[in-house]
């Protein structure tokens, strides 16, 4: 085993341009995989947050009284779908306005009457967590009496989705692409290595190599070419991660809305495989060329 590392060693170095030709494509398509990666898993931890319980804001209308209050959550949670009810009154929802509107609270503190309604904050079971099954429950909470208006973010989750899913199919057809390509260097790359090579390995052969002694070089040498590109390719994510969450944490409320995160452990590993394997197959499919086995 030392000695095939060392002949893969002495080939990277004597082909240094067109290793790093594919080691860089390679990279390149890690970064476009490893972008549409990012994405899905902050998109799905978003999205999957649901688990926590989906929630929706009730406001009330003005003929509402603390008295009902029992009657009221008695009905929701007659649904069936809910875990737990907060009354939020008015005069709390004031208070925590004009905590929101500090730097406005001169304008807040002008109104003579209290615009907001009291409201309550429905937190639905932890499998209550799709579109369809959150819109047809505010529907059946808005029809109950005293209620006024339900808000569960429909507009913003719909759309969402919506490019999401663009976004995943898109990620599908880029990655692939991406992929052939960086399929087609690292396959033409091999061969063009084996041309080189080809009189060291017709000699190899004549004195009784047999072709796994002569391969299995160059497979290692594929999957070091992955394994290099995969973690050049994870590491200027990495650099493209830091400069994006730099810039967004110092907007506070963005930051709250786009709690972004690097990839896992998990992915960076599968990506890391992945790139290896594309190193490997971009070998192999040169060499069956040449040898039968």
């Amino acid at each position: 085993m030392l000695y095939y590392f060392k002949r893969v060693v002495s080939d990277i170095l004597s082909n240094k341009f067109l290793n790093s030709i594919t080691i860089a494509t390679i990279a390149l398509c890690i970064l476009v995989v490893g972008v549409f990666a990012l994405f899905f898993e902050n998109a799905c931890r978003i999205i999957q947050s649901g688990e926590q319980g989906g929630k929706m804001m009730v406001y009330l209308g003005p003929e509402f009284n603390i008295n009902m209050l029992p009657q009221l959550k008695f009905k929701i949670n007659a649904l069936g779908e809910t875990e737990k009810i907060i009354f939020i009154s008015k005069q709390d929802a004031l208070k925590q306005l004009k905590k929101d509107l500090a730097s406005r609270s001169s304008f807040i503190d002008s109104l003579k009457d209290n615009p907001l309604p009291d409201a309550l904050r429905v937190i639905m079971k932890k499998n209550v967590n799709k579109l369809e099954t959150i819109k047809d429950l505010a529907v059946k909470i808005k029809k109950i009496p005293m209620v006024e208006d339900v808000e569960y973010g429909e507009r913003w989750l719909g759309r969402f989705l919506s490019i999401f899913s663009l976004f995943k199919m898109t990620g599908y057809a880029i990655s692939s692409l991406f992929f052939m390509i960086a399929l087609f260097i690292t396959a033409n790359t091999i061969r063009l290595s084996f041309y080189a090579r080809r009189q060291e390995v017709e000699i190899m052969r004549l004195v009784g190599a047999t072709d796994k002694f002569i391969i299995t070089p160059f497979y290692i040498e594929g999957l070091l070419q992955g394994i290099a590109g995969g973690i050049a390719g994870l590491g200027i994510l990495f650099l493209f991660f830091l400069f994006l969450s730099s810039g967004v944490e110092k907007n506070i409320p963005l930051y709250m809305l786009f709690n972004i995160k690097f990839l896992s452990i998990k992915y960076s590993v599968i990506i890391i495989a992945c790139s290896a394997f594309l190193g490997w197959l971009g070998c192999y499919l040169s060499l069956k060329q040449f040898l039968k086995y």
